[in-house]
């Protein structure tokens, strides 16, 4: 684990260490997600929130079948009389 030391501007604006940018691939900038939780300030690139967001969904929906996008999709066609 890297610590750092920062400042946050009046205007709110933080600047992140060029070592940090770069080990989560925001070298050259990019945008990203912020979470706030119990006091703490997370910060990940949209890539690492949906990949977390997509485990997360593998995690919930594991073994419960007609729960997959594919399965969406097949009741909205259905729905769309496109069958």
């Amino acid at each position: 684990m890297k610590f750092a030391h920062g400042r946050v501007s009046p205007s709110g604006r933080v600047s992140l260490p060029a070592e940090f940018r770069k080990a989560i691939g925001l070298d050259r900038g990019g945008r990203v997600v912020l979470e706030l939780d119990e006091g703490e300030i997370r910060i990940r690139t949209v890539q690492q929130a949906v990949a977390r967001a997509q485990a997360m969904s593998r995690q919930l929906l594991a073994g419960k079948p007609g729960l997959s996008v594919d399965d969406f999709l097949a009741h909205r066609r259905e729905d769309w009389g496109e069958e």
